[in-house]
C-alpha cells in the first residue's frame, strides 16, 4: 500500500500533467523566465473593432502599461502605451492606446492586403502562444496607425521561421487623434485560427506585447516590450513571454 507521501506526490504529478494539457506552465521546470501578468476578463457579447476605446467593455477591462524599451532599461513617457484584453467563447480581443510625437507609416497604401515588413514603421504587436508547452511556436499580429496589418505563424524550429501565408482572418481597426497625439487600435482574433476549439475561464496562455515607434533607422526608433527582454536584440524571444489569464 502506498504511503501518504507517495500518494501526495502522485496527485501532484497528475495535477502538473493536467495543467500542461490545458496550456498552463505552473511547475518549477518551466522554460519561461517572465512572471508578468495581464488579466483578460470575459465579455458577454462580441463586437466588431472600430478603434473606439470609449466602449463600456474597455472601461471595465484591466489595463497594463508599456512604456520602456525591450531591455527594460530605458523609459519613453512620450510613447506611453496602455494595453487591455478581453475574451469570449470564439475570440480574444486586444486594445492599444498609444501616445506619439510623429507618425511613421507607409503613405498612400491601402489596408486591404497584409503588408510585409510592416514592423519597419509604427506598429503595435501581439505575440501569443495558446500552447505554452510548445515554446517556439506562436502567432504574431501587427496593426499600424493607418490600419495596415500582417499576421504570421511563427515556428522558430524552421527556416524561415515566419509564415506569412498563414491567415487568421482577424479583425482590426485603428483611429488617430491628431489633436491629442494618440492613436488607438483594436484587434479581434478568432481562437479557432490558432487551433483552439473554444475558450474557457481559468486558462493561461503566454504572450508579449510590443510597439515600434519613431522615424529613421533602427538606432533612432523606439522598440518597446511589455515583458522585458534583457538581451534587447529581438522581439522573438518566447521564453520572456508573460502570462495572460482568462477569467470570468
Amino acid at each position: 500500500m502506498k504511503s501518504r507521501k507517495s500518494r501526495l506526490c502522485f496527485i501532484f504529478a497528475c495535477a502538473l500533467s493536467v495543467s500542461a494539457i490545458h496550456g498552463q506552465i505552473m511547475n518549477a521546470q518551466s522554460p519561461y523566465l517572465s512572471s508578468v501578468e495581464i488579466v483578460s476578463e470575459f465579455s458577454r457579447s462580441d463586437f466588431v473593432p472600430d478603434g473606439d476605446l470609449n466602449k463600456k467593455v474597455w472601461a471595465r477591462a484591466k489595463w497594463v502599461q508599456l512604456d520602456h524599451d525591450m531591455s527594460g532599461r530605458l523609459h519613453y513617457p512620450e510613447a506611453d502605451t496602455r494595453v487591455a484584453a478581453l475574451w469570449t467563447e470564439k475570440f480574444v480581443y486586444f486594445a492599444f492606446q498609444c501616445k506619439y510625437t510623429a507618425l511613421n507609416i507607409y503613405e498612400g497604401e491601402e489596408a486591404v492586403k497584409e503588408r510585409w515588413e510592416l514592423w519597419e514603421r509604427d506598429v503595435v504587436e501581439v505575440f501569443i502562444n495558446p500552447q505554452p508547452e510548445r515554446v517556439n511556436h506562436y502567432y504574431e499580429f501587427e496593426v499600424a496607425p493607418n490600419n495596415q496589418w500582417i499576421d504570421l505563424e511563427i515556428d522558430k524550429t524552421k527556416t524561415p521561421f515566419n509564415d506569412a501565408g498563414w491567415d487568421s482572418h482577424f479583425d482590426h481597426a485603428a483611429q488617430i487623434d491628431s489633436k491629442n497625439h494618440i492613436w488607438n487600435c483594436e484587434m479581434r482574433i478568432p481562437v479557432s485560427s490558432m487551433g483552439v476549439a473554444a475558450m474557457q475561464a481559468d486558462t493561461q496562455w503566454r504572450l508579449n506585447f510590443f510597439r515600434a515607434d519613431g522615424a529613421g533607422g533602427d538606432s533612432k526608433r523606439r522598440f518597446m516590450a511589455w515583458s522585458s527582454i534583457p538581451e534587447g536584440n529581438s522581439f522573438h524571444q518566447p521564453v520572456y513571454f508573460g502570462i495572460i489569464k482568462f477569467v470570468e
